[in-house]
This record gives C-alpha cells, structure tokens and sequence, in this order.
C-alpha cells in the first residue's frame, strides 16, 4: 500500500527532473527585466527580473513555443536580440536559436544560446552580427538538442571581441 501512496511522489519528481528550462546568465552589472513571448496556442509566462551579474532560471511548460528578450533598466521596453524556443519539438527535441531580425542593433541583449550540460551546439555571438544568428529571415541558423536545460548568455561581456561563437570556451 505504500508503495501506491509514493508512486505519485516519484512522478512528480521525475516530472520536475525533466522541466525545460533557461538559465539566464547575466554578464555584466546592468539589471534587466526578461520578457516573454509565446507563440499562439502556449501559455503566458511572467516576466522575471534579472539583477546584473546574476543567473536565474526559467521554467517553460511542455511544448512550450515562443521566445524572449530583455529590457535594460531605465530603457524602453521594445523587442531587440531574441532567444527563441521550441519545446518538445519533432522527435522530443528541443529546437533553438538567438534572432538578429526584430532588432539587429540590441548590442545589451540575448547574446548565445546553448545546451547547459555539452554547451554545443550554439546559437548567436559576443559581439553582433555574426554567421550563427539568425540575420535575415530566410537564415537556417535553428539548432536541435535532446538537453532540456539551455544556457542563455544577456549582456556584454568584459572584454568581448568580435568573433565566432565556435572560438569561445565556457
């Protein structure tokens, strides 16, 4: 009998082990609010502040499609870089990517995006434009994983150079 009274118990930690998940990484000392935006068909999630040098994580629910991007603190609040998600996508995988096309000049933004755990592979830059955004809408620049814990990078970075995301070590 008691096995039956745990059983729910289990589930829920097994269901809570594979939330998707963002971790937002702040990369410099300005704070910034994260907003969300989801596609048609999935639910809202609030948006989250996020002080300057520290990580929050987002939870998004199960096929979950949409995207986000920060606004600075004391600046307006419009679009720039984005980070855009696919939940549980074709075959389980969870599809990526950092867009450029909104607003190409957020340069205090979304700036990569990547599997937490291998950290490949990776969308986006230090330093826009660069080859791994999305720049243009016809790009085929969505990326796939079967990680369900992603790494998103906001901010500039100390010392940031123009160069390929595939030069950077994390």
């Amino acid at each position: 009998m008691q096995f039956w009274q745990s059983l729910p118990i289990a589930t829920l930690f097994a269901v809570a082990a594979a939330a998707n998940t963002v971790n937002m990484v702040s990369q410099d000392s300005t704070n910034r609010q994260v907003i969300f935006t989801p596609q048609e068909g999935s639910p809202e999630i609030p948006s989250m502040d996020l002080p300057g040098g520290a990580s929050k994580e987002a939870t998004f629910p199960d096929g979950w499609v949409g995207n986000w991007y920060t606004v600075s603190e004391g600046k307006e609040n419009k679009p720039g870089m984005l980070g855009e998600v696919r939940w549980d996508g074709f075959s389980g995988s969870n599809f990526f990517d950092v867009s450029a096309i909104v607003n190409p000049d957020d340069h205090d933004g979304v700036k990569m995006l990547y599997p937490k755990s291998s950290k490949t592979p990776m969308s986006g830059c230090q330093t826009f434009p660069c080859s791994n955004a999305y720049n243009l809408p016809d790009d085929i620049q969505t990326l796939s994983t079967p990680e369900t814990e992603l790494e998103c990078l906001i901010g500039t970075k100390a010392g940031a150079k123009r160069r390929h995301a595939r030069h950077m070590m994390y």
